[in-house]
């Protein structure tokens, strides 16, 4: 007879983990936003003025380009890379889910900038700091071709090389920050680091924020999600004090001590972990690190991920404008 299996956690309708360590990440919350985690497929063809091509070099490393459609004055133009770091508590998610393309293919769009997303290994299956290696491996990846040691079509020809900048949602601004750290130990060159593009990162303590008890949950957070997603996610007997979920904190690297790129922080008013994104960025500035804060007034966690409001709600929709719009100064600056 054969045993059904047990669910031993269960996250907010994202993920399920058995008894046999085996992980389920189906959607089983409500239908209706069921399309946002669900792939979309490449298409080299340009749609809506940007192709979108799924790329593995020689390890293991996988990741989908974004590339914009050229104008006719821009013929001889080099477009910036954003290196993207997808989210979701390091645990769920992929580059290609719709919540992505949508939004990436309309950066890429309106920024004017080539957009490569890593598909990140997930927890449990792959604890951190796996998704920091990959994440790692992929900015080396693009060095070698900036060395001419690899070659992608793609980004030989379009790419410019030397105004590569990092981006990353939620858990994927945690890997931001530490992708950039270990770049400043080495020599990238013919690549440069131009700046890095954190989103709303999932930095946390132990102990509650005043914002995580008081600011609104929404289904892109919620307190079981930031409990439950690091708890699956840290080093085996690790808390929220990791230097990876807190940076600024004192079992962290000191912030002086890091070769950082230019900053751009983004925050939303009504964030649960608002609290603690402000002392990473107060902890960079008393470091006398080059940072700047980009602000959403009233929107929560990844707001402009959820299509939905930004389709039905005008203030998400203009909200989304303008962070896109922030970070295409940020960019067109460095």
């Amino acid at each position: 007879m054969v045993q059904a299996k047990k669910i031993v956690e269960e996250v907010s309708g994202w993920l399920r983990v058995y008894d046999d360590g085996s992980v389920d990440r189906t959607w089983t919350g409500p239908p209706d936003v069921k399309f946002m985690a669900e792939p979309v497929p490449p298409h080299h063809e340009f749609v809506d003025g940007v192709a979108t091509h799924d790329v593995k070099n020689s390890g293991k490393l996988r990741a989908r380009i974004y590339l914009p459609e050229k104008n006719p004055d821009e013929e001889n133009v080099k477009f910036p890379i954003l290196l993207h770091f997808h989210g979701g508590g390091f645990c769920i998610s992929q580059a290609d889910w719709y919540m992505y393309y949508n939004m990436y293919t309309r950066m890429a769009r309106s920024a004017r900038v080539i957009c490569v997303s890593v598909y990140l290994r997930l927890a449990p299956d792959h604890r951190l700091p796996t998704a920091i290696d990959d994440g790692y491996s992929a900015l080396l990846w693009l060095s070698s071709l900036a060395k001419g040691e690899s070659h992608e079509p793609w980004l030989n020809k379009n790419a410019d090389f030397n105004r590569v900048f990092l981006i990353g949602d939620s858990s994927g601004g945690n890997i931001v920050h530490e992708v950039a750290a270990r770049a400043g130990k080495i020599d990238l060159s013919p690549l440069r680091l131009a700046g890095a593009i954190p989103i709303h990162p999932g930095y946390v303590r132990s102990e509650r924020s005043k914002s995580e008890l008081e600011q609104p949950q929404s289904p892109f957070l919620t307190l079981d999600m930031v409990d439950k997603f690091l708890s699956l996610a840290l080093p085996l007997g690790c808390n929220k004090d990791h230097p990876i979920t807190c940076p600024m904190g004192q079992a962290a690297p000191p912030l002086e001590g890091l070769n950082l790129p230019p900053l751009l922080l983004c925050i939303a008013e009504k964030d649960l972990i608002l609290d603690t994104e402000m002392e990473y960025y107060e902890a960079l500035k008393k470091a006398n690190k080059d940072v700047g804060l980009l602000t959403s007034p009233g929107m929560g966690h990844s707001f402009y991920l959820n299509k939905i409001a930004v389709d039905m709600d005008p203030n998400t929709a203009a909200q989304t404008t303008g962070l896109i719009a922030g970070i295409t100064e940020f960019v067109n600056k460095h």
